[in-house]
This record gives C-alpha cells, sequence and structure tokens, in this order.
C-alpha cells in the first residue's frame, strides 16, 4: 500500500474485532447466508467453469458453498480466528496485501469484506492481477444509506450531551463509487447493481449485539478512545425509529459488484465507423 493511501480504518483494531467475533459469528450466519447466496447466484448466469477461488473475509460461510459447485477454494482472512473457521484450506492475511502469484485463481470472491480496507482501488488492482485472464471478480458490499438510521441517532445524541460529535459508524461509499473503483482498476465489463436485505431488531440492542458478533464494530482511526457512556448509548437508541409494532428496522444497502480480468477473447464494442447500419436505419426497421 502507498504511503500516500490515507489511514482511515485502523486495520489492527479490524482484526482484533474480527478475531473477537470469530466465536460468535455464527449468531449472524444468516445475514451472511443470505448476502452470500445473491452473490454467488450470479455464477449461475456464467458459462464459463471456475476451477480455483479464493474467498476474502467470508467468515467461514462463503468458502463452502464455492466448494458445493465444485470449485476448490482457498479461504483468506485479516483474522486468524475467522480464517480457522473454514475447515478448507485457509490463510490468515491483511487483504490490503494478496500474497499471491499473478494469475493464481480463476474467481475470486469478497462478501461483506471490503468496507474496512483503506486502499480499495490498490485492492482491486491486485485482485485483477492475481485472477487468470478472463476471470472473474464477484463481491458484494455495504453501500449508502446502511446504518444511516444508526449513524444519526449517534450524532444527535453527543451533541445534544456533549456539544461534538467523534466518528463512530464506518463511512460508506456509494453505488456509482463502486462501478467507478471497477473500471480504475482496469476491470473488463465491470458492473455494480444495487440490492437490499431487510432485517428487524425487536429491540436496539439487539442490533448493537450483530454488529459486534459480526466484528462490526468502530475501527475507525479517529474515533473516540474508551468506553461509550451508558447515557449517551441510551440516549442515541432512544432516538432509533421503529417500526409500528416497536422493532427496529435496518436495510443493509449493498452493492453487487462484478468484473473480469482482461483477456482477447472477450467482447469489445465496436470503434465508430465500423457499424454496419445506421442508427436511423436500425430505427426505421425493415421496409
Amino acid at each position: 500500500m502507498s504511503p500516500d493511501v490515507p489511514q482511515i480504518f485502523d486495520r489492527h483494531a479490524v482484526r482484533l474485532h474480527r478475531d473477537r467475533a470469530a466465536r460468535d459469528v455464527a449468531a449472524v450466519r444468516p445475514v451472511v447466508e443470505e448476502a452470500a447466496t445473491r452473490l454467488l447466484d450470479r455464477l449461475d448466469d456464467v458459462t464459463r467453469p471456475f476451477a480455483t477461488a479464493l474467498d476474502i473475509g467470508g467468515r467461514g460461510v462463503v468458502s463452502p458453498m464455492l466448494r458445493a459447485r465444485g470449485i476448490e477454494t482457498l479461504a483468506a482472512d485479516l483474522s486468524p480466528r475467522m480464517a480457522a473457521l473454514d475447515a478448507g484450506p485457509a490463510v490468515a492475511m491483511d487483504g490490503e496485501w494478496l500474497p499471491f502469484a499473478p494469475h493464481s485463481f480463476d474467481l475470486v470472491v469478497a462478501c461483506l469484506s471490503l468496507h474496512w480496507v483503506n486502499d480499495l482501488p490498490g485492492l482491486l488492482a491486485q485482485v485483477r492481477t492475481v485472477l487468470a485472464p478472463d476471470g472473474l471478480f464477484l463481491a458484494c458490499m455495504p453501500v449508502l444509506p446502511t446504518l444511516g438510521g444508526l449513524r444519526t441517532a449517534l450524532m444527535e445524541a453527543e451533541m445534544a450531551q456533549r456539544g461534538g460529535v467523534s466518528p463512530r459508524v464506518s463511512p460508506f461509499p456509494g453505488l456509482r463509487d463502486c462501478a467507478a473503483l471497477l473500471q480504475r482498476a482496469g476491470f473488463a465489463l465491470p458492473v455494480a447493481d444495487a440490492d437490499v436485505i431487510e432485517l428487524s431488531y425487536a429491540t436496539p440492542m439487539g442490533l448493537l449485539a450483530d454488529l459486534r458478533h459480526a466484528g462490526e464494530t468502530n475501527a475507525l482511526c479517529q474515533r473516540a478512545r474508551g468506553l461509550t457512556s451508558p447515557a449517551l448509548l441510551t440516549e442515541a437508541l432512544d432516538r432509533l425509529p421503529r417500526d409500528a409494532d416497536g422493532a427496529v428496522a435496518q436495510s443493509l444497502h449493498i452493492a453487487v459488484m462484478t468484473g473480469w480480468a482482461p483477456a482477447p477473447t472477450q467482447p469489445r464494442p465496436l470503434r465508430p465507423g465500423q457499424f454496419s447500419v445506421s442508427l436511423e436505419e436500425a430505427l426505421r426497421g425493415p421496409p
């Protein structure tokens, strides 16, 4: 990673949070499975076979799903404890540095694991390098307005009690940002689609518990140190919007990203002047 890349996230804290979450991650398995199922459904639309895959940060969920499709898969995670959850080949590594030779995999999958990366453009460029020609990158990551209600509630409560705010929720990209990142990294045929997973919690503490069990607690470099005061947390949770039954509804907005490692065999758009039929003739139709 370039020293010029802004350090927004504390990668050491991210690893510690994922280490701690490894023992309880089964509590959020249904959410991860739902995201992974929607993501891997994209493979059903692809005729190209995949022999080898790299699963980045799949929390012990994604790799078994890939192996069930007959794909030899290596699981990788920043957390050694999270990597150890996988029953197959696994490695602990920092996702900002991919320790693999060029053209090592036919498929790279990252399910809800890219949003704590400081140099995301750099990582995507590395992914393109480790993919074989015509290999597929398949990922999903949270985008705005995910956790918007919690972000607003924490800011309002802290402003009311302390007269200022500190960053407490990770900044998420937008859908257009994800598409631009794929193009910048040099992927062919880049696509970023939106999807939403609707979640509901009987109490606000259920939401906070899921974030902790997934290893998704605050790892911003400029986060406030120390424990959040009970009074601040109580006021923030009281400000969370609820439905008619008193439940806390949360929408997990995700960008589903697909991009191909360039290969000579891929279709390419025609250059201006190469068309055999004019637009006027195509719109007019047959005589």
